[in-house]
């Protein structure tokens, strides 16, 4: 199993109306990441969200990432997820996007993809989220079109190119960054494994509730002959909580502060398209923390959070594993967490706990990725008469008969 962070922007309270303020929040969490890449963490995500105050001032990850890329030599940097719908990103901009953070990474960046958090963010582009769906089959195979062909068009529902266009850069090296979609409900789990792509979960719920999504993705993927890339990325990534300092007793105090529980009344406010939780709590409704002891152990049993020493949170993380999560990563900062703290629980739990897990230096994508196989060929169209060019400059990367 693999590790990585999740990076959303998450700036509680008055904080989200000043500037400095926000600031502050994204140049901790960039800070976290570059720490991160040095203490065997393998994946760093960020989310792209829009007019979503409070739960995620991350609008731009493909401005963020290379920033982070250039801090960093190890760690993988992916979206999650870049919004597909034609109004949100072009699917043009998204294959150029994409392309060129593959460069700027040297090849560490995972594509995550998705259709947005729901029926709000939606409407900051003037779209309905039952558009969102059509979009994104429609935009996802063409992406790989267009990294490949050098004469692409296309005349769909909700984009087209009508003349040829050589759509650029191209990916850098063998194949194209790693594919992923944002998973909520059962049947994106297993369009995602038929699809042969990573899934993202988000997990609001026991961990335990997902294994039967899980199991479909990996049927699913199981019988994937016809990938929608170049090659199967067989991963399940959740996210989740992790409380982990020195003190193990500090961990659990953390864990029953204060205002816990106030990223999952947004969620509940904002994520439309996520099945509703039971009994669930919407902003700006008082958050339920952890009460006591007693309820602590049970959010713990049931996998609803990591929490403790090192050696603690080693017994408590096999069930991932057991329900097969590929990919663990936790949301950054974490509630109740001081900025100090949340630097002490990168190096320790990447020091004390994942080399117990991950035992393996190459990321499992990187792996996939080696396998990759072209779909389409360069030219589609004839092409015209009268191309032959004579001189370049003496400077030019290849010689015209290179």
């Amino acid at each position: 199993m693999e590790f990585g962070l999740f990076m959303n922007g998450y700036l509680p309270g008055p904080a989200s109306r000043d500037p400095e303020s926000e600031h502050t929040m994204l140049m901790r969490e960039i800070q976290y990441a570059v720490h991160a890449d040095t203490c065997n963490w393998k994946y760093v995500w960020f989310g792209e969200h829009h007019s979503l105050t409070e739960y995620s001032h991350m609008s731009a990850p493909e401005v963020v990432i290379p920033f982070v890329a250039a801090q960093t030599e190890r760690i993988h940097l992916g979206s999650a997820i870049i919004n597909l719908s034609r109004p949100v990103n072009h699917p043009v901009r998204n294959a150029e996007r994409v392309a060129m953070l593959d460069h700027v990474t040297g090849g560490r960046f995972e594509f995550g993809t998705g259709r947005g958090a729901g029926a709000h963010e939606m409407a900051t582009f003037d779209l309905l989220t039952s558009d969102t769906k059509d979009m994104w089959n429609e935009a996802a195979p063409e992406i790989i079109r267009m990294w490949e062909q050098r004469d692409y068009t296309f005349e769909g529902e909700h984009f087209r190119i009508e003349e040829p266009h050589n759509i650029l850069p191209k990916p850098y090296g063998v194949g194209h960054p790693p594919m992923w979609v944002g998973c909520g409900n059962p049947a994106t789990f297993t369009q995602a494994g038929q699809l042969g792509i990573g899934a993202i979960a988000f997990n609001f719920e026991p961990v335990f509730n997902l294994r039967g999504r899980i199991e479909a993705y990996k049927e699913g993927i199981a019988g994937c002959t016809e990938p929608l890339g170049q090659f199967v990325n067989d991963n399940v990534m959740m996210t989740n909580a992790v409380v982990c300092v020195a003190d193990g007793k500090r961990a659990r105090e953390i864990a029953m502060s204060q205002g816990r529980g106030y990223l999952n009344t947004m969620v509940n406010m904002y994520h439309t398209t996520i099945p509703p939780q039971k009994g669930a709590i919407t902003w700006p409704g008082r958050p339920r923390a952890i009460q006591n002891e007693e309820e602590l152990d049970y959010a713990i049993e049931a996998g609803y959070l990591l929490c403790g020493s090192p050696d603690e949170v080693l017994e408590q993380i096999a069930r991932y594993q057991d329900v097969g999560c590929d990919q663990l990563v936790f949301g950054i900062p974490n509630e109740g967490f001081e900025h100090e703290e949340v630097l002490e629980m990168l190096e320790l739990f990447g020091t004390k706990v994942i080399p117990e897990f991950d035992k393996d230096p190459e990321h499992r994508t990187a792996k996939m990725r080696a396998t990759a196989k072209r779909k389409y060929p360069d030219f589609t169209h004839p092409l015209p008469d009268g191309l032959d060019v004579e001189v370049i400059p003496t400077n030019a990367l290849l010689p015209l008969e290179g």
